[in-house]
């Protein structure tokens, strides 16, 4: 049977990544000198802690081709191999699983997902029921494209701390941004997050996020959607009962947000894929 592969930053929940036999090859975490194997070395909310105490944003490194080699190596033999990573707009992730499908010498398939946390993810496990369902790595695939390029990214941030740790947003505006209760809105664009609005408090950017996904896809019957999030249980809630009357999903995955993404979103922040 197929194999799938993916890198730490789809944020599936662990039962769904076991429920599935994914295997997942670990980004690196840098923090003030340090560096962690996501999900190995160090936990989300202990990532979480440490990043609320450095000075400076914390920076993700993909892993390296050697690591995607020996998993390549490792699975060849039960079956196709296809390995699915975050955008390559925000890693160099994939390039460095093409480049360990070189050094492996195993004839493996690698999904560009552009997209990052469960938009990623979502992705992974439509790959998982596929090939649960007999299709080949190259059915596969052609399915993935279509269903990628139907998706749709939205990044709800509640505060703007990271984006002026990064630099992106200068202190002042920063402050200015909190005074005027400023919450912008991001999503994905051919694998990029950018900018789609900026809205004042957190009930009318609720109201926009849902009148958005009410234009983008009015009845989410048989779809799944993915929420993550970076300590706001409360409003993921309020979120998924909206969804879940309003639009009817097939199932809603819910789970805390990875460090990739948790460096842009900052602490709040939410991104709700479908």
């Amino acid at each position: 049977m197929l194999q799938v592969v993916t890198d730490s930053s789809c944020d599936l929940p662990e039962e769904l990544i076991k429920e599935n036999n994914i295997r997942v090859v670990p980004l690196t975490i840098h923090i003030e000198d340090q560096l962690y194997r996501e999900g190995v070395d160090i936990s989300t909310e202990e990532f979480y802690d440490k990043m609320a105490k450095s000075p400076s944003l914390p920076k993700t490194s993909q892993p390296q081709p050697a690591a995607f080699a020996g998993v390549f190596r490792e699975l060849a033999d039960f079956g196709e191999v296809l390995c699915l990573t975050i955008s390559s707009k925000l890693s160099g992730t994939f390039q460095s699983a093409c480049l360990g499908r070189e050094l492996s010498g195993v004839d493996a398939f690698v999904f560009d997902t552009l997209a990052g946390s469960l938009g990623h993810g979502l992705q992974v496990l439509k790959a998982c029921q596929l090939a649960q369902a007999g299709c080949t790595a190259k059915e596969i695939m052609g399915e993935l494209t279509q269903y990628r390029d139907k998706m749709k990214i939205l990044i709800l941030l509640k505060t703007l701390e990271n984006i002026v740790k990064g630099g992106r947003l200068s202190r002042f505006q920063g402050s200015l941004a909190s005074i005027l209760n400023i919450r912008l809105l991001l999503h994905n664009v051919e694998g990029r997050v950018e900018l789609l609005e900026k809205v004042r408090g957190s009930r009318r950017l609720f109201a926009r996020v849902l009148e958005l996904i009410r234009g983008y896809c009015p009845d989410m019957t048989g779809r799944d959607v993915g929420i993550t999030h970076f300590r706001n249980q409360a409003d993921t809630e309020k979120i998924k009962e909206a969804l879940q009357e309003q639009f009817h999903p097939r199932r809603i995955i819910i789970n805390k947000m990875g460090a990739t993404m948790a460096t842009y979103a900052g602490e709040g922040g939410m991104i709700i894929s479908f």
